[in-house]
């Protein structure tokens, strides 16, 4: 086998370590533009769970490495509020051209080929040979990706912050940030050490921040003195290093393929991953171990189809990595709407940011700042101390929300179960709700509960239009109450254009073919090409389904509950005036997001005025419709503006649901985000909901301050007493057990120091 490797980095040289040794008669050649000794930025982190991985795939290279790490297990943060070090984390580094010289070392031992100062054209390979396999690692600014970008289909998204790699000759012990607040906006530092001399020092701003400074004109040696002097007191009469060190705007790189005939891109010639997570140099090497192992198991017989076959093994554990570094970049773009925290919840969050850690790993690792997180926490919030005198977890932590007190902040989230008869729920619901009340959560909320006969889903949806309905909900109702300190809540809603369908246990969501009725919507356009159209509503119709909700929460009242949530999510009637896919009117109900807003605002400030003062009104959002011509979060922020002056006390934060050709990037915690943002920009109490999996995402949710109130659905039918078993596993002694349970009640341990 003959192997063309462009690009000497160490993506590159490492491909060319592990195919020699797996295939020692291959010919192996890296050409390099650059001489041996070039390189450009500093240090290189890795975690300690990456290493073992690469002491596996060749144990000489990786000793030879290690042996010139350097070690550190804090992070120390300085911001606006004061300075935090968190420990038990464990880091190592070492110079970049270091790094380097081993690679190369390690390559001419293996018989490697190496040239440098060898430019390649990427529209004429064959100029170099025939070979039977191209890795082109020839990083971010791939000229083989951008020639070949009709099979590779790339996408690069150029992100909003600008940086300067620098380095010092500060020695440091910690993985050290800095945020420092100027008249120009936040700068952020992201520094480490990789020798005992030298650490680096890179500098971050938003471009705005970067303009109103002057360095859109700076050169490199303004660069090293506005930084010098803006950073004097951390750098205590320490230089600032320069290497190339021009202010640069990080994209993020995806390719739909990695793989063309006999070419493989590698690295971030392929996908690129934010450096706050100190993830591109181990990317890459990961790319190589993953490449050379998929070569071993499919051979060299059909490049191609190994190619493929490589591409397919690696490619979930890049989307994952590639999600995190987004999510930890998106959090350094917007780092300047935290500086508020407290000094532990802002240590926290920052060690949060990418959701790779979370409340329990924390816990592990360094419980002291879990315990301070705690208590800041629980002070901001207004809470006493639990009866054993130590803060509750902040999911365990009582809210009021309104008038209304819950005894904490985990929610059943509502779950339609199509198990009504003409809209009457059974004992099937009494028990569904029940049990989850059972279990602990402070509030249990209600699956989709329609206003009128034609406002439902199927056939097997609840319904809340009749005296028998308001009896049979109350008979849960009371139940919740009698029996368990949790509160309930109602969704009511009105499924307009994507109602009148098969029940989901039939198969896919199809519209009935026997007993149908005919849908509305804003327009005449349905959910799919191939379902019936919806009438248009006009002023008739729409007074028809406002007076429907208002006398549906009368219900709710007659009925007992104590919060209703209005359901403007998922595509359903009143989340299809809102979002410009599914609402293209002329009228003043179409058009601007104001007038999107119209009929939603008739219908809440109607129901407003309908439910007790005394009483929550919530509303649940499509923060977004993950499609390039739907709603933003943007728009989501100034729907939550307008939802909270007309009388929302609480917004309920989901996604999706307003058009099929919606793309949601699943994930854990994956609408946490939008949550995040409304809280942060709004006055208005926030829900978060998506992939929250149970007690330690909400506690990691809620003590980073994303959010109020975490709903959880699924984990709720897998563990209807998940916050029971929550409460035991945190040992929190406060959360009540049922009597008749009480046999059933694990033995707490104490907690304290």
């Amino acid at each position: 086998m003959r192997v063309l490797i462009i690009g000497g980095g160490p993506g590159g040289l490492y491909s060319g370590i592990l195919l020699k040794k797996a295939f020692p008669q291959a010919v192996v050649r890296i050409l390099e533009r650059n001489q041996p000794d070039d390189t450009f930025g500093w240090g290189v982190v890795f975690s300690d769970e990456t290493l073992s991985g690469f002491e596996e795939a060749d144990a000489q290279s990786f000793r030879e490495i290690r042996s010139n790490f350097a070690y550190w297990s804090d992070i120390d943060t300085i911001y606006p509020g004061g300075r935090v070090l968190s420990t038990g984390h464990g880091f190592c580094g070492l110079s970049r051209k270091k790094l380097l010289n081993i690679l190369h070392e390690r390559c001419r031992e293996l018989g490697v080929e190496l040239q440098f100062g060898v430019e390649v054209d990427a529209g004429n390979l064959d100029a170099h040979g025939d070979w039977d396999l191209i890795i082109a690692a020839d990083g971010v600014n791939s000229a083989i990706r951008e020639q070949h970008a009709d099979v590779f289909q790339p996408s690069t998204d150029w992100r909003k912050c600008k940086f300067s790699w620098l380095g010092t000759t500060l020695p440091l012990e910690a993985f050290t940030f800095i945020f420092r607040e100027t008249p120009h906006g936040l700068f952020t530092v992201h520094a480490y050490p990789f020798e005992a001399d030298t650490s680096t020092w890179i500098v971050e701003c938003r471009e705005e921040t970067w303009r109103a400074a002057g360095l859109d004109t700076a050169s490199e040696a303004d660069t090293v003195a506005f930084c010098a002097d803006l950073f004097a007191e951390e750098l205590d009469g320490h230089e600032l290093l320069t290497n190339r060190s021009e202010w640069r705007t990080f994209p993020t790189v995806r390719c739909e393929r990695w793989a063309h005939g006999k070419i493989v891109l590698l690295g971030d010639s392929a996908h690129t991953a934010h450096f706050s997570i100190g993830s591109g140099t181990k990317l890459a090497m990961e790319d190589a171990t993953a490449l050379v192992n998929a070569l071993q198991t499919h051979g060299s017989a059909d490049i191609p189809a190994t190619l493929a076959a490589y591409q397919e093994a690696r490619r979930v554990d890049v989307i994952k990595l590639q999600k995190a570094a987004q999510t930890s970049l998106e959090w350094f773009e917007n780092a300047a709407r935290y500086t508020h925290q407290t000094p532990a919840q802002f240590q926290f969050n920052l060690m949060t940011r990418s959701k790779r850690i979370t409340y329990e790993n924390l816990r592990l690792r360094d419980p002291a700042l879990v315990r301070r997180t705690d208590e800041e926490f629980r002070l901001a919030q207004g809470a006493e101390l639990a009866s054993d005198g130590v803060p509750a977890p902040p999911a365990f932590t009582p809210l009021r929300v309104g008038e209304l007190q819950l005894a904490n902040r985990i929610v059943v989230s509502p779950m339609c179960q199509y198990s009504a008869t003409d809209g009457l729920i059974d004992d099937w619901h009494l028990v569904h709700l029940g049990s989850r009340a059972l279990g602990g959560a402070g509030l249990v909320i209600t699956e989709m509960t329609d206003v009128s006969v034609d406002g439902r889903i199927t056939t097997g949806c609840a319904g809340l239009y009749s005296d028998e309905h308001t009896a049979a909900w109350k008979r849960a109702v009371d139940f919740v109450h009698a029996h368990t300190p949790a509160k309930i809540g109602i969704q009511l809603a009105h499924a307009g254009r994507k109602g009148s369908t098969s029940h989901p246990w039939d198969g896919d969501d199809m519209p009935l073919t026997e007993g149908a009725w005919q849908t509305i919507g804003p327009d005449a356009r349905p959910f799919r090409p191939d379902w019936p159209a919806p009438t248009p509503m006009d002023r008739a119709a729409m007074d028809r389904v406002r007076d429907e909700f208002v006398a549906a929460t009368r219900r709710a009242e007659e009925a007992g509950f104590d919060l209703v949530e209005l359901h403007m999510a998922h595509g359903y009637l009143l989340s299809s005036f809102l979002s410009p896919l599914s609402n293209q009117r002329t009228d003043e109900y179409g058009g601007s997001i104001e007038n999107r807003l119209r009929y939603p605002l008739e219908v809440l400030a109607a129901v407003r005025a309908a439910w007790p003062a005394s009483k929550p009104l919530a509303c649940r959002i499509s923060a977004s419709d993950w499609h390039p011509e739907g709603l933003s979060v943007d728009d989501a922020v100034d729907i939550s503006k307008a939802l909270h002056a007309a009388g929302c006390d609480l917004i309920d934060v989901s996604s999706a649901g307003n058009s099929p050709d919606s793309e949601p990037v699943y994930g854990r915690m994956y609408q946490v985000p939008f949550a995040e943002r409304i809280k942060h920009e709004t006055d208005v109490l926030v829900m978060a909901v998506g992939a929250i999996q149970g007690a330690d995402h909400a506690n990691t949710v809620l003590a980073a301050g994303r959010a109020d109130l975490c709903a959880l659905a699924r984990p709720h039918l897998g563990d209807p007493y998940l916050t029971l078993h929550a409460a035991s596993h945190y040992n929190y002694p406060d959360q009540p057990w049922p009597g008749q349970y009480l046999l059933g009640k694990p033995r707490l341990e104490a907690r304290g120091e």
